[in-house]
């Protein structure tokens, strides 16, 4: 019984595929090492496609851990089970499992096909990327989409189509990606609250931007990024290349 036996606080079950069996260690961040550290925002492009499910699986795993020491039933102190998989409540026995934070994520484009990016205040000059934000309590998805986008943008949206998902572990997050489109353009503005810029952009305009400097996109290994590319099309990966950043 591999979960029943293996019971480490910082060894955590991630997973058997072809008879192997895989381990995450969750080592303390001021570690000592011979070797230069990188976060996996880093390295992820450079993963095969079954090293980055393993490593974004660790790194939710690991999040989880350190935030959920004490129960959130009666604030007693929880210890790991099922090899990572649970942690148990010591004073009332409840168990409780990692959690996931349901977010959505938007390609906004007008009706001459040019897309919609913004700038939130905490980011950089000139790194702006697609909209997104939680999914509240009793809300799809698609309502969100719409509710996020007038709200940080001011736009009404008229189309809603699902491209796909990405687990986002930092710390928690699914990102549930859609396309949409507006046909009030001219109503665009940031809310100067958590956008602090929004742009419109062609094909032309981006890679302009892009040769001048005024515009970093977000990291390759980001939905965001992949949405992007899919918009600008086959050029993508020699136009857009460089000018990226994750804040």
């Amino acid at each position: 019984d591999l979960l029943g036996s293996y019971q480490s606080a910082t060894d955590y079950f991630l997973g058997l595929k072809d008879n192997q069996t895989f381990f995450v260690r969750h080592l303390s961040e001021d570690i000592q090492s011979e070797y230069e550290l990188k976060t996996l925002r880093e390295v992820g492009t450079f993963l095969s496609p079954r090293d980055i499910g393993l490593a974004v699986h660790a790194q939710g795993l690991a999040n989880w851990h350190q935030k959920h020491p004490m129960c959130s039933q009666c604030g007693g102190p929880t210890v790991v089970i099922s090899a990572g998989a649970v942690r148990k409540c010591l004073t009332d026995n409840s168990e409780h499992y990692p959690r996931t934070d349901g977010a959505i994520i938007v390609l906004v484009k007008d009706e001459t096909d040019r897309i919609l990016l913004g700038r939130q205040k905490v980011w950089p000059k000139n790194r702006f990327s697609t909209f997104a934000g939680f999914v509240e309590p009793g809300e799809s998805f698609e309502n969100c989409v719409i509710r996020e986008v007038e709200e940080e943008s001011g736009v009404k949206l008229t189309q809603i189509n699902y491209l796909g998902s990405q687990p986002w572990p930092f710390p928690a997050s699914l990102m549930i990606a859609f396309e949409a489109v507006t046909n009030t353009p001219e109503l665009a503005r940031p809310d100067g609250e958590e956008i602090e810029e929004i742009r419109w952009f062609s094909r032309s305009d981006m890679k302009q931007a892009i040769l001048n400097n005024s515009l970093i996109l977000p990291l390759e290994i980001s939905v965001a990024r992949q949405m992007i590319k899919a918009w600008y099309g086959d050029a993508a990966d020699t136009d857009l290349k460089g000018n990226e950043s994750w804040r």
